[in-house]
């Protein structure tokens, strides 16, 4: 099954994320401002708190696929998900 292609922000805190774990600064964040700039500074923010606490490699790698496996839209109103 093809796999559906990720919104802008997602791939934002993701990025965000990454950059934080390898150390990178704050004012590394590519986006001048808006709804992208505000997802990479809360993956940004995510990582940090990740860094800090010394999670590895495995560790971050699991979370960026649980955070891309779990949207919202694969999720029903009732409880159920489609995952």
């Amino acid at each position: 099954m093809k796999r559906q292609k990720r919104s802008q922000s997602d791939r934002a805190f993701c990025k965000g994320y990454l950059a934080a774990t390898e150390n990178k600064p704050l004012e590394s964040c590519p986006y001048a401002n808006g709804d992208r700039h505000q997802q990479w500074v809360n993956g940004w923010r995510d990582g940090r708190e990740d860094y800090w606490n010394g999670f590895g490699a495995s560790t971050k790698a699991q979370k960026l696929e649980q955070f891309r496996t779990l949207q919202p839209e694969d999720h029903h109103p009732d409880g159920w998900s489609t995952v």
